[in-house]
Formats: C-alpha cells, sequence, structure tokens
C-alpha cells in the first residue's frame, strides 16, 4: 500500500524517533509499504517519520546508481534502530533533495564516511563502515530518525532565501506526483 508522505512542517518530522523491537506490529508489511512508497515517489530512501511513523527505521535502494556509484550495484538496505557511532572528515557539498520538501534542492555539507550500527529487517545486528555517496545518503536518511531536515544543515542566509519556497510547501503549493500531507494546507 503506498503511504501519503508527510511534507516539510508536519511536526512528526521534528521529533526523535524510537527504536523498536521485533514484535512492533505489522513490520513486515509496514516495511513493504515504505518499499512502495519509495518507489513510487521515485526516491532513493524514505524513514518512517516521513510516513508519519515516529520509529527508527528507514530504508535505502543504491541499486539504480550501480553504473555510477561504487557499493551501490548491490546496495538495498532496511536499518532498524541505527545509531551513528563514527563521522570522519573531510567534509563534503554535494546537491540533496528530500521527498518531505519536493521540488527544492540544495547543496549540504556531510561527513564522507560513518560507521553506523543497526539491526536489519531480521534484527540481525550490523556494524557498518560507508563512504561517499552512500554515507551522504544514510546520513540523510538518518537524520529524519533524529528529527532534523536537511534545510537544517543549510547556512542560515540560504534558509532565509527559501524561506517561502518552504511555507509554500508546508501549505501544498506545490506540484508533486505523489500523496502527500501537508500540515499547512487550507481546509475547503
Amino acid at each position: 500500500m503506498i503511504l501519503p508522505i508527510v511534507a516539510y512542517g508536519h511536526p512528526t518530522l521534528k521529533k526523535k524517533a524510537v527504536d523498536i523491537d521485533a514484535a512492533y506490529p505489522n513490520l513486515k508489511q509496514f516495511i513493504a509499504d515504505m518499499w512502495e512508497t519509495m518507489y513510487n515517489a521515485h526516491g532513493l530512501g524514505l524513514a518512517a517519520p516521513q510516513v508519519n511513523r515516529s520509529i527508527r527505521l528507514f530504508l535505502v535502494d543504491a541499486t539504480p546508481y550501480a553504473d555510477e556509484i561504487e557499493g551501490a550495484k548491490d546496495f538495498k538496505k532496511v536499518f532498524i534502530n541505527a545509531h551513528i557511532t563514527e563521522l570522519f572528515e573531510p567534509e563534503v557539498v554535494m546537491d540533496e533533495g528530500c521527498l518531505s520538501i519536493p521540488g527544492l534542492n540544495e547543496e549540504v555539507p556531510r561527513k564522507d564516511k560513518i560507521v553506523i550500527r543497526y539491526v536489519d529487517e531480521n534484527f540481525v545486528e550490523h556494524t557498518e563502515t560507508y563512504e561517499g555517496f552512500l554515507a551522504r545518503v544514510i546520513q540523510h536518511e538518518y537524520d529524519h530518525i533524529d528529527g532534523i531536515l536537511y534545510v537544517e544543515r543549510i547556512s542560515p542566509f540560504r534558509k532565509m532565501l527559501i524561506k517561502g519556497k518552504l511555507r509554500d510547501i508546508s501549505e501544498g503549493k506545490v506540484d508533486v506526483d505523489y500523496r502527500m500531507i501537508f500540515p499547512a494546507a487550507r481546509k475547503r
């Protein structure tokens, strides 16, 4: 089932998400719904807070970038109860977008290498190191489970310049081809 994605300004996007256990209700179905939702919206990753669930779960599928990005060939993963344990210099600036902030992209600084500890969908524990593009995508999704959006990582000047666009997104004044919940949309 395709779930609606919450837009910028929705309170769930600002909450620090909580860890879950294997008894979380309908977890397998929820993960399947998240994959379907992400693919429908043409995303690379999706975090549970983006579909209005404040739990520490996100997923990433980098396989469409297998020809361009080293390590992306078989990179389709579910991250549950993830915690980044180390971040390494240098910091690299790259363009990012977000399904919760449609139609907007900004240059975002992020660490180029990370170590992350998490459990997969079978609750098998992993500790892995990622660099470059994969580290960036994981950090972007990880920020969602910590209640952080990429626009909070850009300069105050850039944020001031896009303030009106962010307001428009929260009000639903944006063209998007997937279901969304707009927190400030006026009821008619």
